[in-house]
């Protein structure tokens, strides 16, 4: 604690005098500050929009160094906020989904093992810049007994028009139950060009990922967790399943999307040709050196009969090329109107075919398949649309159709609606799977998921709020499937369904804030309702946060800003997703209940200049709620712990 709070304090002074010095060095050239020399003309200063922040889709905003709220709710290992997420209890594993409609969809069969991806940036995840002067980004939190996490993100313009940027986030948390350790890293190198004269664009990047977790399996003993028994208060005397297995996914990938104008000078009517290239590999393996476990004097083998005795190590290998090329019309009137084919190739494999008990699990799945479609997208005034339809020439059935329209009716009102229709291949590990456990191998030929939804969102200043209504026919889910004597003696076995019937889902979800005067009452409240005739899509039906805080300015010309409050988390009671570290992937169980229990947060945020600095109790009121808080049946949520790190940013 004595060590904390020295580093806090050294933080502080440090920033006070660096900050200082650097605002001075952005404002006067010390060679022509002497009474007898040349006055030099200062240089004008930099605007904010010229530190721009561009998406895939070439949506813009803007580098922002301010203490809000929502920076309290970013500021964690995924940089973003989690509402609707269940954190594990320790940094870097993964996340229960307690909001449904947080669920992105793709037409395209993917990798699977989708409970280790949480960390794991996609392509349209990656954002490009725009910057006036060298930008950088250093930020850092303290982790879950040893470690620590970092990002440290540099851009710049070499030129007006050509942007570079690197960035590599790192963590590594030990946790405190056995076998728990996280290590991860994200490399990212992004490019960013355009002509002088706006005719040629074109974003690049280039990620290499690797994501490393210890895997317990969870604990054995529920009522030794809840019995509250302070020797217990040591997590490393809970019992866990598994005391040496790892799980480890890693990728590498090369993204260009880029466009040409045909015609020299833009006018009325312009003609673009659109390429997109995406080349990624990817490597998932589960290793585990001990087969049988222990519970209390009891030999459990925990996911059932293995081929092998000890030393497992399964491997998955994935990789894929993508090419979408196409023509864009754009008429200033009419809008723009883009016709494109594309070409999905992937390879998802093992090492050999398997043959046993008369079944034949084969070594790999490829496939190939091809798209063609059309997007038109429309501004004018205070409307905005976007349409897009895409549907396979290949053997393959699938089919995207997503319709968007906004509405801006001023600088604070704006509403969106969405329509998508999806017809869905499955996910490769849903199709195919070998494991040295015997019942963890299969191959399927599933049907395809259909998707509908439709969803109004709408950002006024007196409410924000969100609805969405889905529904799924032939949803693909991971099932129990272990047989009354398996459970008895604790064996595990979980394979991939699929749910014949339909499934409706519906969520509404609204924020407020309420500010009196320096103090402010934020809140956001998700419902959400499911229609099955089975218990097969899960979620708790209220989700809420509530922040209440207090924030000021202090000390001359405002030169600290502070912001503290309390946070509470709260859901209700549902049968919550279990985890399964062999396939990396959440299963659907309805023996236990988790949820009813409140988490509260206490913190402390202080901004000097462009550094923001945040201190957080988590879950201070572990000690005082009793040992009812799982993030999963057979995992319990963090306990009490003091965090601390920073933001901090350099325009040189």
């Amino acid at each position: 604690m004595r060590i904390l709070f020295f580093f806090i304090f050294l933080s502080f002074s440090t920033l006070l005098f660096s900050q200082e010095k650097n605002s001075k060095t952005l404002d006067t050239n010390s060679k022509y500050n002497r009474s007898d020399s040349i006055k030099k003309p200062k240089q004008p200063l930099a605007t904010i929009d010229q530190y721009r922040v561009i998406t895939l889709d070439r949506d813009t905003t803007y580098i922002d160094t301010s203490l809000s709220i929502q920076r309290e709710y970013s500021h964690n290992y995924l940089r973003k906020d989690t509402f609707g997420l269940l954190a594990f209890a320790n940094d870097g594993q993964t996340y229960n989904t307690l909001q449904y409609s947080l669920t992105d969809f793709s037409p395209f069969p993917e990798f699977g093992f989708k409970a280790k991806h949480f960390n794991f940036l996609e392509a349209n995840q990656i954002r490009y810049s725009s910057v006036a002067t060298p930008v950088t980004e250093l930020y850092f939190k303290t982790t879950i007994k040893k470690g620590q996490s970092a990002d440290s993100f540099i851009t710049l313009n070499t030129f007006e028009n050509l942007n570079f940027s690197i960035a590599y986030k790192g963590l590594r948390s030990e946790g405190l139950y056995i076998n728990q350790l996280s290590s991860t890293g994200n490399f990212r190198f992004t490019v960013s060009y355009n002509t002088k004269n706006k005719r040629y664009y074109s974003n690049a990047h280039y990620t290499y990922q690797d994501i490393l977790n210890y895997e317990n399996g969870g604990i054995t003993t529920d009522l030794d967790f809840e019995s509250e028994d302070p020797k217990f208060n040591n997590r490393q005397r809970l019992e866990v399943f598994l005391n040496d297995a790892k799980s480890f996914l890693k990728g590498k990938r090369v993204f260009l999307d880029h466009s040409f104008r045909i015609n020299p000078v833009k006018g009325a009517n312009n003609l673009y040709i659109n390429h997109q290239f995406n080349y990624e590999n990817k490597f998932f393996e589960y290793n585990q050196a001990t087969v049988p476990s222990s519970v209390g004097a009891t030999v459990v083998f925990r996911y059932g009969e293995s081929f092998k005795n000890s030393e497992i190590n399964d491997q998955t290998h994935y990789n894929k090329m993508y090419n979408k090329i196409g023509f864009t019309y754009e008429n200033t009137t009419l809008g723009k109107f883009q016709f494109f084919a594309d070409d999905f190739r992937s390879n998802y494999y093992y090492s050999q075919i398997l043959i046993f008990d008369g079944k034949t699990v084969p070594s790999s799945l490829s496939q190939n398949i091809n798209n063609i479609g059309g997007q038109y997208a429309y501004q004018k005034n205070k409307w905005n649309g976007n349409f897009l339809y895409s549907r396979s020439v290949t053997n393959q059935s699938l089919s995207n159709l997503d319709a968007k329209l906004k509405y801006d009716y001023n600088d604070e009102t704006e509403l969106i609606f969405q329509y998508q229709n999806i017809n869905k291949l499955p996910n490769n590990n849903y199709d195919l799977y070998q494991s040295s456990y015997v019942q963890y191998n299969w191959s399927n030929a599933f049907k395809n998921e259909k998707i509908n939804s439709v969803s109004v969102n709408a950002v006024t200043p007196w409410v924000t709020a969100s609805l969405q209504y889905s529904v799924l026919n032939d949803h693909l889910y991971f099932a129990d499937v272990s047989t009354d004597a398996q459970i008895l003696v604790r064996t595990q076995i979980v394979a991939p369904t699929q749910y014949e019937k339909t499934i409706n889902y519906l969520s509404i979800k609204v924020s407020k804030e309420l500010k009196f005067g320096r103090f402010a009452l934020d809140n956001t409240v998700l419902y959400q309702k499911v229609g099955q005739k089975d218990k097969i899509l899960n979620v708790p039906q209220i989700v809420t946060r509530n922040t209440f805080y207090y924030s000021a300015y202090f000390f001359k010309k405002n030169a600290l800003f502070l912001q503290t409050g309390i946070s509470l988390n709260y859901f209700t009671k549902y049968f919550g997703n279990e985890y399964n570290p062999v396939i990396g992937e959440f299963f659907v169980q309805n023996k236990k209940e988790i949820g009813n229990y409140p988490n509260l947060d206490f913190f402390v945020n202080a901004k000097i200049q462009r550094t923001r600095i945040y201190l957080k109790a988590e879950h201070f009121n572990s000690a005082l709620s009793g040992n009812n808080f799982y993030s999963s049946p057979n995992n319990p949520y963090r306990d009490f712990t003091i965090r601390f790190g920073l933001v901090w940013n350099f325009f040189n």
